[in-house]
């Protein structure tokens, strides 16, 4: 057995709320750059045709990008955001992945066998809370990604400035500024991401090719994450125009989706494809990595204090 054993006690609701935060937090610190990455190569060129867009593209490929922010803004730029994305990890990955047994053993009415789609509706309705919860840190979050460090154009100063700047500007409804896309893709990534990494772990364990430890972990996180960024991808890209666009400029979410197709051409709604690929996929991997870790850990602490002889 690598790593922590697994108790004969399964872990609390408690167990796996703090736990999902924690693990989300440190996956975050890890792959942050990416994440960054993503969103300048997400919203490069929303402002231009793709003939115009490709000859003046600033930003090239992952490894182009951050060396670029990096030359240009320097270091700090890669992490610019990260105070909000930690707060939307650790209220948002809580709910969405912490409450996930929990919400499927609700559909499943206590039954250990859960079917598909009593998976998928545990996806969708954790997904779709947690953004109800955590969406004004994942709109800064985005904001202070897009934002150049360099220069004279930075809209927002500090985290707390820019909640208030948005708040002031746009309204208390800016600080829910897209949403709609954001459910349908939390929806859509909660489904895709723990379902799938359910299912691969499952069909592991039954197939008995691998034993419930880290190398089984690994293998259902790496899976779950490109299944992920497949299906997540289009509608990721538009929540990224449509949350960091100015005041106006998209009447909805929908009308972004179509001014993107119309001036740039379906392959943009996979823009940033590879950083969203390996930031998914190590995040993935790290989270669920550590989850599952953290979940034994806390639950080995919580027995041998209440049994210590």
């Amino acid at each position: 057995m690598v790593g922590f054993k697994a108790t004969d006690v399964p872990p609390t609701a408690t167990v796996k709320f703090l736990g999902a935060g924690t693990a989300a937090c440190i996956a975050d610190l890890i792959t942050f750059p990416l994440d960054t990455a993503k969103v300048r190569l997400q919203i490069q060129g929303e402002r231009q045709g793709p003939v115009r867009a490709a000859a003046s593209a600033q930003y090239r490929g992952v490894l182009g990008t951050i060396l670029t922010m990096v030359r240009t803004e320097g270091p700090r730029s890669l992490y610019s955001g990260l105070v909000a994305g930690l707060q939307r990890q650790m209220s948002f990955a809580s709910v969405r992945i912490g409450l996930y047994d929990s919400v499927k053993q609700f559909y499943t009415k206590g039954s250990e066998h859960a079917g598909i789609g009593s998976r998928l509706l545990a996806g969708s309705t954790t997904g779709a809370l947690a953004v109800a919860v955590a969406q004004p840190t994942d709109v800064v979050k985005v904001r202070f990604q897009a934002q150049a460090r360099a220069g004279s154009g930075r809209r927002y100063q500090s985290t707390v400035d820019a909640y208030k700047t948005i708040a002031r500007e746009e309204g208390f409804r800016g600080l829910w500024k897209g949403t709609s896309p954001n459910v349908a893709r939390n929806a859509i990534v909660n489904c895709a991401e723990l379902v799938t990494y359910d299912l691969i772990k499952d069909a592991l364990l039954k197939a008995n090719l691998m034993t419930d430890d880290l190398p089984c972990h690994f293998t259902s996180a790496f899976g779950a994450g490109f299944c992920t960024t497949v299906i997540a991808s289009p509608v990721d890209v538009v929540k990224t125009r449509y949350m960091n666009s100015a005041l106006g400029q998209y009447s909805s979410a929908g009308h972004c989706a179509l001014t993107m197709l119309q001036k740039e051409g379906p392959r943009a709604f996979y823009k940033g494809f590879m950083p969203s690929f390996l930031r998914l996929g190590s995040w993935n991997v790290v989270m669920f990595v550590t989850y599952e870790q953290l979940k034994r850990a806390l639950m080995a602490a919580c027995t041998s204090r209440e049994a210590p002889f």
